[in-house]
């Protein structure tokens, strides 16, 4: 029995690998739109994309005569402008210095015209006033005095920080790291308990009448701002005065102070002192009434404050 040869398949060849995958096939291939490429071939032919006719040359040549002419008159203009902003610059701190300067020629005159009321405050009360004149003169602060007396010289604790948070940022006497207005008025009157007869803290003279006060963490004395250290100077017997001050409340106040916060404190007699006259002076007498001028009764007296300028 003879053998039938093997028989060969002659179907359709076998399908590619990625035939599953015929979306993603035809976009690798034509990777280009096909109206993408039409337009493209369509300006090359007709010469880049530049205008061929005589119209639209010249409009484009227009357009660009326009852009370059609108950027030359910008130019121009803040080149005239500049020297005109200048001037006027030049011009306002000109004016800003003058108005500076006198402002400083008035200040300086009104100083002077305070000096020269004060001079003739004090030699009017020299001349008028009598027999008490000298005296209502060292109280009132009208002349410099100079003489025995003590240095008490008051400072902040060593740490404490003097930009605001430290150890005195309430009122309580035991947040007490830092000189406040209420501890120099109780070293001000009990210097003045224990016999001082003038008194001046940092070069500022007191009288009866000054105040010291408080602007957030600064000491005012009458209106003016003092800075640590605190020197204290007062005219009086210096070992007297210091001895009965540092025996006193206020001494013992300030030596808690000393021993318990670290307020720094040294105080030592002086054998001279100068302390300055005050910047203003103000007197205040004070008069009985006549019998005429008194109550319906008659028999009332009552002081009248009097300025003397």
């Amino acid at each position: 029995m003879s053998q039938q040869p093997p028989v060969r398949s002659t179907g359709s060849p076998s399908p590619r690998p990625d035939a599953s995958m015929s979306l993603l096939t035809n976009v690798m291939d034509h990777a280009l739109d096909d109206g993408y490429a039409e337009a493209s071939a369509r300006r090359a032919a007709e010469g880049g994309g530049l205008p061929r006719t005589l119209r639209a040359k010249l409009g484009l040549a227009a357009g660009l005569v326009l852009a370059a002419a609108v950027v030359t008159l910008g130019a121009a203009q803040a080149q005239i402008s500049a020297p005109v902003v200048a001037k006027e610059r030049e011009e306002l701190i000109d004016r800003i210095e003058s108005e500076t300067s006198t402002a400083d020629q008035l200040e300086d005159r009104i100083e002077a015209l305070r000096a020269e009321v004060g001079e003739r405050q004090r030699k009017a009360l020299q001349k008028h006033g009598g027999d008490q004149g000298e005296l209502v003169a060292l109280l009132s602060g009208a002349t410099e005095v100079r003489g025995p007396g003590v240095k008490l010289v008051v400072d902040d604790a060593k740490d404490t920080d003097e930009g605001g948070g430290g150890p005195r940022e309430s009122s309580g006497f035991s947040d007490t790291g830092r000189v406040r207005d209420r501890d120099m008025q109780r070293v001000i009157n009990g210097l003045w308990q224990s016999g001082a007869e003038a008194v001046a803290i940092n070069g500022q003279r007191l009288t009866a009448l000054s105040a010291i006060r408080a602007a957030g963490d600064a000491i005012l004395v009458d209106n003016k701002p003092l800075v640590p250290p605190y020197t204290v100077l007062a005219v009086g017997d210096g070992k007297k005065l210091s001895t009965t001050f540092q025996d006193s409340a206020d001494g013992l106040y300030l030596h808690a102070l000393q021993e318990n916060f670290g307020i720094r404190t040294s105080i030592s007699d002086q054998a001279e002192v100068r302390l300055p006259a005050a910047p203003s002076l103000i007197v205040r007498t004070a008069e009985p009434r006549t019998a005429e001028a008194g109550t319906d009764d008659g028999g009332g007296t009552a002081d009248t404050g009097k300025g003397t300028s």
